[in-house]
């Protein structure tokens, strides 16, 4: 007997013969156990929602295609960027960091900008924000800095006291602040914003001669801003704003692109750059190392499923493919590892086979079992190496290059400790209606601290990067800026 395709069935394939009324003794009765339909539906029920994203709960996605426009292959050996005209499928998910998915797109906060390539050698993620920047710039503050932007464990609500009083205590997040209470910190439309890799990684040629470099993703749509008030207004009237916008322009074939630029340094010049090139709350001069075009970003499809596609879609740093490394960045030291454990705990260990994760290269490996593991498991093939039956073995023309380091195991900090020249200089660059905006979004935001402590001291640094910084918030919050600075 054939099943007609428009019946309802169990999840197991049988036709379910009643879906309005449950399996009861009698009209009146208690609900019968044997009812199984009535179970697995109320079960599968309980457990629809995955558990949320730590950070970047409340995010879109969207295909797409990469296309190489300019040959960097002499600074890399990776595949998809291997030659002019090449086009490589994409996927990518905006989102913002603290709010939980049901929060309002329109708030400011960081975008987080992240991008699956499916390359030929495997997938390889950049995952990256709106800002060329971060608050902190060791692994090691990521969970306090977190905490500080989410709730308050007995009112349940923002705190604002926490917010600047870890900014006040963490002088390296300077940077980052001037960004995010700029006009800049409420972009109008993801589509409508820059995007960048961040950290500093490392490409590696075909000979091993390798460079390190950061990406810079520019927005062809021209930057847009929204201003505080419009923010909150949009807030009020669709909180998914950004997220519709998104959907809307890709379904009417405005599809959304960026140009793709990186920054190349040579390995040697880390030594001797007026700012470690790790140190993730710092850019490197455009002046010292230009923009070096690599390709166009297009985005042309909208995901068919939200849950199966955007909020199962897990992203790492340490997704990596041949010719892209890591660098000694302690910050991305720290995601290579964080972000991944969060995937296997929220989406599952056997997360990379779905779908949207699954890459388009052959996989081959001693991975086995895991929960969600809804493939052949590796059927009975050998499952543990090394063997001698024939299994996948290593490559070693595809091992990371080695670079030298040296001191001891110890808690180390960084070397440089100026956290106040580029976030002075961002400062200065801005126009005076602008610095004018970025007074007011601070002053706004440091009126609902509570101790004047916390303002003082975060005053001081805002007068260190630039003295007019300082003493326009400080003029602004009815305070004095300290003596001492």
């Amino acid at each position: 007997m054939t099943t007609n395709k428009n019946n309802l069935t169990t999840s197991w394939g049988a036709p379910v013969g009643d879906n309005q009324n449950s399996m009861t003794a009698g009209s009146r009765g208690p609900t019968l156990i044997q009812d199984v339909h009535l179970l697995e539906k109320l079960a599968h029920f309980n457990r629809e929602r995955v558990p949320e994203r730590v950070v970047h709960a409340k995010g879109a996605g969207a295909h797409g295609y990469f296309e190489v426009t300019n040959d960097v292959s002499k600074y890399t050996k990776a595949k998809f960027l291997s030659e002019v005209g090449k086009r490589t499928p994409l996927f990518v998910r905006f989102s913002t960091v603290a709010g939980e998915n049901g929060s309002a797109d329109s708030v400011r906060d960081p975008r987080g900008f992240a991008v699956k390539f499916y390359t030929e050698e495997g997938n390889y993620d950049l995952v990256g924000n709106n800002t060329p920047v971060f608050f902190i710039r060791d692994a090691i503050k990521f969970p306090d800095f977190i905490h500080t932007q989410k709730r308050h464990p007995v009112t349940h609500l923002k705190n604002p006291d926490a917010v600047w009083d870890f900014w006040s205590l963490s002088p390296e997040s300077l940077h980052q602040v001037t960004i995010l209470m700029s006009d800049r910190g409420i972009p109008a439309t993801y589509r409508h914003m820059h995007g960048f890799g961040s950290h500093t990684f490392k490409w590696v040629n075909a000979e091993g001669e390798g460079v390190w470099i950061k990406y810079h993703f520019k927005t062809e749509q021209g930057i847009k801003n929204l201003t505080e008030e419009g923010g909150t207004k949009i807030a009020g009237e669709n909180p998914d704003y950004h997220t519709q916008d998104l959907y809307e322009a890709i379904e009417k074939g405005d599809f959304p692109t960026w140009k793709l630029y990186v920054q190349i340094m040579p390995l040697e010049d880390a030594d001797t750059y007026r700012f470690d090139p790790f140190d993730v709350t710092k850019v490197w001069s455009q002046k010292d190392y230009p923009l070096i075009e690599v390709g166009r970003m297009v985005l042309n499809r909208n995901p068919e499923n939200y849950f199966a596609e955007v909020e199962q879609a897990t992203f790492s740093p340490g997704t990596l493919v041949p010719g892209i490394e890591p660098s000694p960045d302690k910050m991305l030291q720290g995601r290579l590892f964080a972000y991944a454990d969060a995937h296997r705990y929220r989406v599952g260990a056997n997360h990379n086979s779905l779908p949207i994760n699954r890459p388009k290269a052959e996989v081959h490996n001693y991975q086995r079992d895991g929960q969600m593991r809804f493939d052949s498991n590796g059927g009975g093939s050998v499952y543990y190496e090394p063997n001698s039956f024939g299994g996948p073995q290593e490559s070693p023309e595809n091992k990371t290059t080695a670079y030298p380091v040296s001191g001891s195991a110890d808690s180390t900090a960084y070397d440089h400790n100026d956290h106040y020249t580029q976030a002075g200089d961002l400062y200065r660059l801005l126009s005076e209606e602008e610095r004018t905006r970025l007074v007011s979004n601070i002053v706004g935001s440091m009126k609902q601290v509570t101790k004047d402590e916390i303002k003082l001291r975060q005053i001081q640094h805002f007068y260190k990067a630039d003295p007019e910084y300082g003493t326009r918030v400080a003029e602004g919050l009815g305070l004095s800026v300290p003596q001492e600075v």
